[in-house]
C-alpha cells in the first residue's frame, strides 16, 4: 500500500510497531481473497481511499520478482543503448548516493598532502557489486546533475569523482529539507565542481593572490620579527573574500559586516578593504595618529570603506575584535541585524561574513551558541557566510585529536543543518566556484553555510614562533611547497593564459605600489555615507541638561492606551488583575507600581518615534512577572501587545524572550546598538548572576570599546539584583564588578529604588544625546512592595535623581547619624527606623553610583555639615557591593570632621548564605546595625 494513503490510518498507534507485519499478513490475505479475512478487517481494508486505477499488488509478490532479477548473471550486459532495470540499477543509485554522502572524505583537501586519508569502500564499485562488464553498461543516474538520463557506469565513476573527490568536499547530505539538498546537487554536479572562468577573470584571480603573498613578504622584510599573524598557506582568503563582496553587490546588498579574529586581518585591511599600506607600516614603526583613548594594537583594528561593484557601491565594516576567540561574531550579528531594520530588509541589503579559526570554530562555545541564534526571531539575520581559514594546526596543536572530538572541525555547523564546502586553498579557481555557491545558497534559502578553506600556516602562530620545535614533518613539507601564487602562475602559463614571466611582473608592480604607500585596491572608494550616522552623539558630557518632562495629558492617554486590549482577549486572572489595577493607576485612583511605570516610559518613547528593543530570558512577561508587555489569549495562546499599538506613527518595540544564552545574546545586543544609537536597546539577564556567562562582552566590549575603538554604545543592560534569601547564585548581580571597570566616564551604573526613577532613568538614556552603556540593578522584591510607589506628577514632571535626600520631616539639627544606601535595603531602614522613631537619623540614597553624584550628593550633605557619624549600609558582603570600589568617592563630599563607617555583612568568598533563617538573622542585624539601634 503507498505510503502516503497509509499516513493518516497509521495515526492509530495499534498499528504501529510488532503489530505492524501481522497487518501487513492480513492485507496481503485480503488481496489474494477478500473473504479469507474476518469481516471487522475486511471492512477497515474496504475503506481505504483508491489512489489509481490499478489494482494493489501483494508485497511478497514484488520481493519474489525481485529476487528473481537479482539471480541474473552479473555480467549480464543489455544491448547497446539499453538501461539495466534490475538490482544492478539500485546499487548504481546506491554509489551516487555513497559519493554525495561520503565523497568528501576523499577529496584532495590538504594542499599538503599531509592528511591520512582512510579508504572509503562506500566509494568502491566493487562494494556495491559493481564489476567486469558492469562497468561497460549504461545506466540510469536518476538525478544526478552532470547527465541528463543515463550514463555508462565507467564514465559515472569519472564524473562522481572529479564532482565530489577533487579539490572541493561538499557536505550538504545531513541536510533535511530536500529543496535545498537538490539545489545544491545541481549547482555542484552540473559542472562536476569544476569551474570555468574567463581569461579576464583568471586574470583577477592572480592579482590578488599577489597582492596577499605580497603585503606579508613585504612587511616580513621591513619588519622582521614583528607579530603580524601572516596569511601565508591561505593566501586564497583574500580573493575569496572579494569575490564575496563583488557578487554580494551583483544581488543587491549595500553593506557588508566583516568579523575576523588575527590570521589575516592586516592583509585584509590592505587588500580588500583599502586601508593606505603607509598607514599601517606607520604602526608598525610605532607612529601613531592623534587618538583620545587608549587604542589598541594593530590586529585588534577595524575599518570602513567602500567597494565598487557592477551594481553599485557596497560599504564594508570590519568589526573591531579583542584577542577572545569568536566573541565577535555575534557582535557582528547584532550590528547586521540592526542595520537591515534600518534599511528595511532582513535578506540580501546587509551580508554578515564571520571568519573563524579550525581550532576556535570546534572548541568555543559561543560558536554554537550563534549557530543556535541563527534563526530564531529575535536574531535571524538571513543566513550568514561563516568561512574557516584552517590551517590545520588549530591555534597550538596538529594532532586533531587534540583539538576536537570530531572529523571536521566545522562538524558543528550540522547542528543547524548547514552546508559545508571544504575546499583546497591551494586551488584559487575551486575556493572562487565554493565562494560563489554559497552565497548564492545563503541568498536563496536565508541559511547560514559554511566555507571550510583547508590551508597552512607557513610560520608559527606569530612570527616569532618557531614551529618546528613542535610540528617537525609539517614544516619539512612546507617549506619547499611552492606558494598558492607560484601554483596559479604555472597553471595560467600551462593554459597560456598569461605569458611566461608576467607572474613575477605582478609581484614587481605590487611591490611598487606598497612603497609608493598609497591604497592597493582597484575597487577602493571614498566612502559617500557612513552606515548610521553617530554625529550627533558626540562630544557630550553627563551633565548636560535634557528635556525630561512629558506632557501629563498625553501622558494619561498613554497611560490608557497601554492598558487597553481587546475585549475577545481573554488573559489569566492574575494577568488580568495586574491590568486592571493599571487602569486604576492610569485614572490617578492608585500610585503606581513599578511594571507600570516601567512600561509607561516605553509608551512616552514610542509615542516620541524612538524605536526599542528589549531582549532577555523570559523578558516579555518579566522574569519576576511584573512587566506583561505581551499579553497571551488563554483560549488559543495568541500574543497582543499593547506597546506595539499605541499609534500609527510610533516608534517599533519589539520585546523578545531569548535564546536560554547570556554571552552570546550580549554580545548580539551590543552589535545592535552600536549600529542603532537612536533607539533605547535593553538586554536583561533573568537572574543578575547570569552575567556572569557573559562577562568577557562587559569586559572587553561595554567598558572599554570607547577607549581603545571610539565606538560608541547606549546600550541598556538590567540585572535583578537584591538579597530576598533565594541563596548564593540569585541575590547578587555582582555590583562590585561593574564598578571595578569604571573608569574615565565610560558607562553608568544606576540603582534606581522607584518607579518614577526607572521611569525617568530609562527615558535618559535614550532623550540625552550622550551615548554610553547603562549598568541597572534592578529590583525583584521591589517591583511590588508597597512603599516603591510614584505618583503621575513624579512621572510627567520630575526627572531622575542621581541621589535621593531624605524623604521625612526629620528636624535637621536634630540628626546625629547620617546612612548612605543603594537599592532594596533603604526600605528596610526606612521602615525600621519608623517603627523606632530613630528621627536622628537620616537616610540617602545614591541612585547612581558611577559616574558618581558628587555635587548633588555634596548639596545633601549641606544640611548635615554639623553630623560625625556616616554610615554606609549595604547588603552585600564587604568584599562585594559598592564598599570597596566607591568608598573614596562618598569620602570626598563628606563634611570635614567627619568619619565613614561600613555597615553590612562581613566579607565572604560566597556572595549569599543559603538558609532563610540565617539570611533574615544577617539582614536583621545589618539595618539594626546602620540604625544604631542595639535590641535588649
Amino acid at each position: 500500500m503507498p505510503t502516503n494513503v497509509m499516513e493518516t490510518w497509521l495515526a492509530s498507534s495499534h498499528l504501529y510497531g510488532a503489530n505492524s507485519t501481522y497487518i501487513e499478513t492480513l492485507y496481503e490475505s485480503y488481496l489474494a481473497d477478500p473473504m479469507a479475512v474476518d469481516a471487522n478487517w475486511r471492512a477497515v481494508f474496504d475503506g481505504l481511499p483508491q489512489v489509481n486505477e490499478l489494482p494493489e499488488e501483494a508485497h511478497s509478490v514484488i520481493r519474489a520478482q525481485m529476487k528473481e532479477a537479482a539471480k541474473k548473471p552479473k555480467c549480464f550486459t543489455p544491448p547497446e543503448g539499453a538501461v539495466h532495470n534490475d538490482a544492478k540499477q539500485v546499487q548504481v543509485l546506491q554509489l551516487i548516493g555513497s559519493y554525495r554522502n561520503r565523497g568528501h572524505e576523499m577529496a584532495a583537501l590538504d594542499p599538503l598532502g599531509l592528511s591520512k586519508q582512510e579508504i572509503v569502500t562506500d566509494l568502491d564499485p566493487f562494494y556495491h557489486e559493481l564489476e567486469g562488464a558492469d562497468l561497460d553498461a549504461s545506466f540510469n543516474v536518476g538525478s544526478y546533475a552532470a547527465s541528463n538520463e543515463t550514463m555508462i557506469l565507467r564514465d559515472l565513476l569519472s564524473s562522481l569523482k572529479r564532482t565530489y573527490c577533487g579539490s572541493i568536499g561538499a557536505e550538504y547530505m545531513h541536510i533535511t529539507n530536500t529543496e535545498e539538498k537538490r539545489w545544491l546537487q545541481n549547482r555542484i554536479e552540473s559542472c562536476e565542481s569544476n569551474p570555468s572562468f574567463s581569461e579576464q577573470a583568471k586574470n583577477r584571480f592572480l592579482e590578488e593572490l599577489t597582492a596577499a603573498e605580497g603585503l606579508e613578504r613585504y612587511i616580513g622584510a621591513k619588519f622582521p620579527g614583528a607579530k603580524r599573524f601572516s596569511l601565508e598557506g591561505g593566501d586564497s582568503f583574500v580573493p575569496m573574500l572579494k569575490e564575496l563582496i563583488r557578487r554580494a553587490g551583483e544581488q543587491g546588498a549595500q553593506e557588508v559586516v566583516l568579523g575576523m579574529a588575527h590570521r589575516g586581518r592586516l592583509n585584509v585591511l590592505v587588500n580588500v578593504l583599502g586601508k593606505k599600506p603607509n598607514t599601517l607600516f606607520d604602526e608598525f614603526a610605532g607612529k601613531h595618529g592623534e587618538f583620545n583613548g587608549s587604542s589598541d594594537v594593530k590586529y585588534h583594528q577595524g575599518f570602513s570603506s567602500d567597494f565598487k561593484t557592477p551594481k553599485g557601491n557596497v560599504h564594508i565594516s570590519l568589526a573591531f575584535n579583542p584577542s577572545h576567540l569568536e566573541i565577535v561574531n555575534p557582535v557582528v550579528l547584532g550590528s547586521v541585524r540592526a542595520r537591515q531594520e534600518r534599511l528595511q530588509s532582513i535578506g540580501e541589503s546587509v551580508l554578515p561574513i564571520t571568519v573563524h579559526g579550525d581550532s576556535a570554530i570546534a572548541g568555543q562555545g559561543i560558536v554554537q551558541e550563534t549557530f543556535n541564534m541563527s534563526q530564531a526571531r529575535a536574531f535571524k539575520v538571513s543566513g550568514t557566510i561563516r568561512i574557516v581559514i584552517n590551517n590545520q594546526i588549530g591555534f597550538t596543536t596538529s594532532n586533531p585529536e587534540d583539538t576536537r572530538s570530531t572529523r571536521y572541525c566545522t562538524d558543528i555547523a550540522k547542528m543547524v543543518q548547514a552546508p559545508i564546502l571544504h575546499v583546497n586553498a591551494d586551488d584559487p579557481e575551486a575556493v572562487i566556484l565554493a565562494t560563489q555557491i554559497a552565497l548564492d545558497f545563503r541568498n536563496t534559502f536565508k541559511r547560514d553555510v559554511v566555507i571550510d578553506l583547508v590551508c597552512y600556516r607557513r610560520h608559527g602562530h606569530n612570527e616569532a614562533d618557531e614551529p618546528s620545535a613542535t610540528q617537525p614533518l609539517m614544516y619539512q613539507k612546507i617549506r619547499t611547497h611552492p606558494t598558492p601564487r607560484e601554483i596559479y602562475v604555472a597553471q595560467l602559463e600551462k593554459e597560456g593564459v598569461i605569458a611566461p614571466g608576467h607572474g613575477q611582473q605582478l609581484v614587481e608592480e605590487y611591490r611598487q605600489a606598497l612603497d609608493n604607500g598609497e591604497g592597493v585596491v582597484k575597487e577602493w572608494q571614498s566612502m559617500q555615507r557612513h552606515s548610521v550616522d553617530w554625529s550627533p552623539y558626540l562630544k557630550h558630557n553627563w551633565y548636560e541638561s535634557y528635556e525630561a518632562q512629558f506632557p501629563k495629558l498625553r501622558l494619561l492617554e498613554l497611560a490608557d492606551s497601554i492598558n487597553n486590549y481587546p475585549e475577545s482577549h481573554q488573559l489569566h486572572s492574575r494577568v488580568k488583575k495586574i491590568y486592571a489595577d493599571r487602569q486604576t493607576m492610569a485614572r490617578g485612583e492608585k500610585l503606581c507600581d513599578w511594571g507600570f511605570a516601567e512600561n509607561l516610559a516605553y509608551a512616552t518613547l514610542l509615542d516620541s518615534k524612538y524605536n526599542i528593543r528589549l531582549v532577555g530570558q523570559d523578558s516579555a512577561r518579566g522574569t519576576f512577572f511584573h512587566r506583561h508587555a505581551v499579553l497571551y489569549e488563554q483560549a488559543e495562546g495568541k500574543p497582543y501587545t499593547p506597546l506595539a499599538n499605541i499609534s500609527d506613527q510610533q516608534g517599533h518595540f519589539d520585546v523578545y524572550d531569548s535564546v536560554l544564552s547570556e554571552a552570546a545574546v550580549l554580545a548580539f545586543e551590543y552589535g545592535y546598538s552600536t549600529g542603532a544609537p537612536k533607539g533605547l536597546c535593553i538586554w536583561e539577564a533573568q537572574f543578575g548572576d547570569f552575567a556572569n556567562g557573559a562577562q568577557v562582552i562587559f569586559d572587553q566590549f561595554l567598558s572599554s570599546g570607547e577607549q581603545k575603538w571610539g565606538r560608541m554604545c547606549g546600550l541598556t543592560v538590567m540585572l535583578p539584583h537584591g538579597y530576598e534569601g533565594q541563596g548564593p547564585e540569585h541575590s547578587s548581580a555582582r555590583l562590585e564588578r561593574y564598578l571595578q571597570l569604571c573608569a574615565e566616564h565610560n558607562m553608568q551604573v544606576c540603582v534606581p529604588s522607584t518607579p518614577a526613577q526607572v521611569y525617568h532613568m530609562l527615558r535618559r538614556q535614550v532623550i540625552r544625546s550622550m551615548r554610553r552603556p547603562l549598568i541597572v540593578m534592578s529590583p525583584k522584591s521591589l517591583l511590588r512592595h508597597p512603599l516603591a510607589v510614584s505618583t503621575l506628577d513624579e512621572l510627567a514632571s520630575g526627572t531622575f535623581q542621581n541621589a535621593i535626600a531624605e524623604i521625612d520631616p526629620l528636624d535637621m539639627q536634630a540628626v546625629n547619624r547620617v546612612v548612605l544606601c543603594s537599592g532594596k535595603v533603604y526600605y528596610e531602614l526606612l521602615e525600621k527606623r519608623r517603627n523606632l522613631e530613630f528621627n536622628h537619623v537620616a537616610i540617602i540614597r545614591i541612585e547612581q553610583l558611577y559616574p558618581f553624584p558628587e555635587d548633588e550628593v555634596r548639596a545633601i550633605f549641606a544640611d548635615y555639615a554639623h553630623v560625625n557619624d556616616f554610615i554606609w549600609c549595604q547588603e552585600e558582603p564587604q568584599n562585594q557591593g559598592a564598599w570597596y570600589c566607591s568608598q573614596h568617592h562618598f569620602r570626598t563630599v563628606l563634611p570635614e570632621q567627619a568619619k565613614l563607617y561600613y555597615v553590612g555583612r562581613d566579607a565572604s568568598a560566597s556572595t549569599a548564605v543559603g538558609y532563610m533563617s540565617l539570611h533574615l538573622k544577617q539582614q536583621k542585624a545589618l539595618v539594626n546595625a546602620a540604625l544604631g539601634f542595639e535590641e535588649e
